[in-house]
């Protein structure tokens, strides 16, 4: 297994709380472990326009299935925060770091 830091982008259509920023932050929490810290990778970003990323690591076999568990991951987070998936689209995910043993 490697571990791949994932950045999911995506627009919030409507105004996002600070609670709900709060809920979703902490429920990815997570999955923004040693890699993205000691990188001082922020975990959400959000633009003055509504766009925004989320950066995840994630354990997979190769950057095919880490991208799909970075998406997965995500909009379960936006579910579970009660933001609508139509308020929030998400665009592709791209591998922004690559941790191995190899």
């Amino acid at each position: 297994m490697t571990t791949f830091v994932i950045t999911v982008p995506g627009t919030f259509t409507s105004d996002i709380t600070d609670s709900e920023r709060a809920g979703l932050e902490r429920r990815l929490a997570p999955q923004h472990t040693d890699v993205s810290e000691s990188e001082g990778v922020n975990l959400l970003t959000v633009n003055e326009d509504g766009t925004f990323a989320i950066r995840l690591e994630v354990d997979a076999a190769d950057r095919y299935e880490a991208k799909l568990d970075a998406t997965r991951l995500v909009a379960a987070a936006l579910k579970e925060t009660g933001i609508p998936e139509g308020d929030a689209p998400l665009g592709p995910p791209a591998v922004t770091g690559i941790d191995s043993d190899f």
